[in-house]
């Protein structure tokens, strides 16, 4: 009876043991960086310093082939929130100002549907979508009630946010999807350029520049930086990567501070972190445009698990699109399987936690793809992308315009120099002229193994005429399924009705139908 006794007893504490561990709380963290790209030691910059960021890769698995879905600010962060591209969510363009771009109301996003299913949500930061009552966290830190700079930049001050979400969701005993979108490295206000150009003398403790006790500034020669291909190699170009290298380190550094809040709270061993950014760099060619300088993005995720893969690089082609399916998966929150009969019905967003187990067996076929419509309400140049892992297929269907410039990028040292130089007719050490950059085909096919700076337009090109084909067909059946309004543009209109559930095209004959075929 003793023998019987003990068994049971044993028995019972497996029992306890075994739901402890089940009932475990799981915790969300992404870190997104603004206008963030690869000045990152882990992505092989040896010059920016970002030991935080790297050490974090080590415990993470390093992505090399994540893409944006749309490369422009409100876009971008509302398709994260939400899993849908930009032309599904309505979020065709800056929140801001007046600009004013909202998703739809009906729209589901990350935090009302993680609030629904008893989940702490907070945002710290960046928040610039809308509307409120779509991207409604519990906790809110940003623009909306602080300076930008005051939740994107000083670190000091998102510490301190941060240490007080982590504390609100222990008192609650809940688990919580933290969002800290920083304001670094994006470039600094119009009317605030006495901090530099990418306010990397704010927060310095220069004079008139004020003090973030955390910040420890690391400034870098211009001679030294090493420069993406897609922008020129002069010293203006130069300079203006060097200032913003240094809000790298910013950035790197307020990293290191969340993480240590994240486990001084004792969650360390129980939370997912990711960290992203929102899309290219704001320089030629970078944010707003569909090249790989525009959509590639770092991607690092660490999971607590103890058979998570940890410094290792997946070479899965991946989106931003995934982190929404991801995080739901994490928190066992089953996600609405799209229903298709199409043949490319795989291209819907997909979890991410597998890879952190084990690789994936790696298709040539894989593919990512990309809507961008405006970026400021005067930039009306929208582009459909897919690109798989050799080639990529561009379709510019405001081509006969052209591309439009953001005053942030206009304003730059970057392009004025480009500008300063295509007029006087002087040298100019780029990998484009200023037209080609201006005005594009309606069709750009690239090989993007043999061509990566995407220089190179296959468009046409006979011994590819299958190929460009097939990725045309697999464009626009992501656009039919994803009710894509631009699906017939720009040489047929799109026409719904109760007769013809299926999207029909009817054509305009302007004249541009010679063009898609």
């Amino acid at each position: 009876m003793k023998n019987a006794f003990k068994f049971l007893f044993v028995f019972l504490c497996i029992i306890i043991t075994e739901t402890a561990i089940t009932n475990k709380s799981k915790n969300v963290l992404i870190l997104l960086a603004d206008d963030g790209g690869f000045e990152l030691g882990a992505y092989g910059n040896k010059i920016c310093q970002t030991p935080n960021i790297d050490a974090l890769a080590r415990q993470s698995v390093l992505f090399d082939n994540a893409f944006t879905s749309v490369s422009s600010c409100s876009p971008s962060r509302a398709a994260l929130l939400t899993g849908q591209p930009s032309h599904q969510n309505g979020m065709y363009g800056l929140h801001h100002g007046v600009h004013h771009f909202n998703s739809f109301e009906n729209v589901t996003s990350l935090p009302n549907l993680l609030r629904e299913h008893g989940i702490f949500t907070g945002i710290i930061g960046k928040k610039h979508v809308g509307p409120s009552s779509v991207y409604k966290f519990d906790y809110e830190q940003t623009e909306e009630n602080n300076h930008i700079n005051q939740v994107g930049r000083n670190i000091t001050h998102i510490k301190m946010l941060s240490k007080e979400f982590l504390h609100r969701a222990n008192e609650m005993n809940k688990p919580f999807l933290l969002y800290v979108a920083f304001h670094d490295p994006h470039r600094c206000s119009h009317s605030e350029i006495e901090y530099g150009a990418f306010c990397e003398r704010w927060g310095s403790g220069e004079i008139g520049a004020g003090l973030i006790p955390d910040w420890k500034p690391w400034y870098y020669q211009w001679d030294e930086v090493a420069l993406p291909y897609h922008v020129q190699d002069t010293e203006a170009a130069r300079r203006d990567i060097a200032a913003q290298y240094t809000t790298m380190s910013r950035l790197d550094q307020g990293v290191a501070l969340v993480l240590k809040e994240l486990e001084a709270s004792g969650h360390k061993e129980d939370t997912l972190v990711l960290y992203s950014s929102d899309n290219g760099i704001p320089f030629p060619s970078g944010r707003t445009n569909l090249y790989d300088s525009g959509l590639r993005e770092p991607l690092l995720i660490s999971s607590p698990e103890p058979s998570a893969r940890r410094n290792e690089v997946s070479h899965a082609m991946v989106s931003s699109l995934d982190v929404f399916p991801t995080v739901l998966d994490w928190f066992g929150i089953p996600a609405e399987e799209p229903s298709s009969n199409d043949i490319w019905s795989a291209d819907a967003p997909k979890s991410l936690l597998r890879i952190l187990e084990k690789e994936p067996a790696g298709h040539d076929d894989e593919a990512a793809f990309a809507s961008q419509t405006h970026h400021e309400i005067t930039m009306y140049y929208p582009m459909r992308a897919v690109r798989t892992r050799s080639h990529k297929l561009i379709h510019n269907l405001n081509f006969a315009m052209p591309f439009p410039i953001d005053q942030d990028l206009y304003a730059s040292a970057t392009f004025q120099d480009i500008l300063n130089r295509t007029r006087a007719r002087q040298p100019l050490p780029w990998y484009k002229t200023l037209k080609r950059h201006y005005y594009r085909p309606q069709w750009e096919l690239y090989d993007v193994r043999a061509d990566p700076a995407e220089l190179r337009n296959l468009h046409g090109k006979p011994k590819l005429t299958a190929l460009e084909a097939t990725l045309r067909e697999r464009l626009r059946a992501w656009q039919r399924r994803t009710g894509d309004p631009w699906l017939c543009a720009p040489d047929a209109v799109l026409v719904r009705t109760p007769a013809s559930p299926d999207d029909v095209c009817s054509a305009l004959d302007n004249g541009l139908a010679a063009y898609l075929h």
